[in-house]
């Protein structure tokens, strides 16, 4: 088993703990389901890679000895991320929510919570919520083979 996978595998078991560990007086999620919200929202990125109102909680920050960032994003409805690539690929894990996700001349794939999405390293694509769901994700990034490499808006006729 590679390093990749191992993380993979603590960050589910993490995940997992965390939900098992909720009481019932726990915060429910903003779309109004009974299911604790896992990871705080973070801070609201004001950055102009994304369209919309999007916060993020850094868990796990890359560094020289583990090259994975690890971040749970919460989309409100209607925001998204702009078309972009991951020199090493990205995981996204889908927490809560109804979301999006579009590699570039593909078909927009709907995710749900418990839907499990593999990057592969440059390939352009855009994720983000649905216009009346807001949209909870773990996204996994190595930054390996260097940062995430911003494009285009995501058009409005793309999003819908």
């Amino acid at each position: 088993m590679n390093f990749k996978n191992i993380a993979i595998l603590f960050l589910v078991g993490t995940v997992s703990l965390s939900c098992n560990a909720q009481n019932e007086s726990a915060q429910t999620t903003r779309t109004g389901s009974q299911n604790p919200i896992i990871f705080a929202k973070g801070e609201k990125i004001t950055n102009d890679n994304f369209i919309g109102t999007v916060w993020l909680n850094n868990l796990v920050q890359a560094d020289s000895l583990n090259q994975y960032a690890v971040g749970s994003v919460t989309f409100e409805p209607g925001a998204r991320t702009k078309w972009h690539m991951h020199p090493s690929g990205q995981i996204i894990l889908a927490l809560d929510g109804v979301g999006y996700y579009q590699e570039k001349g593909q078909s927009k794939v709907i995710l749900r919570k418990g839907d499990v999405i593999k990057c592969s390293p440059n390939i352009a694509h855009w994720h983000g919520a649905s216009p009346d769901m807001p949209f909870i994700q773990v996204a996994i990034t190595s930054r390996q083979n260097g940062p995430t490499v911003w494009l285009q808006a995501v058009k409005e006729e793309e999003y819908n």
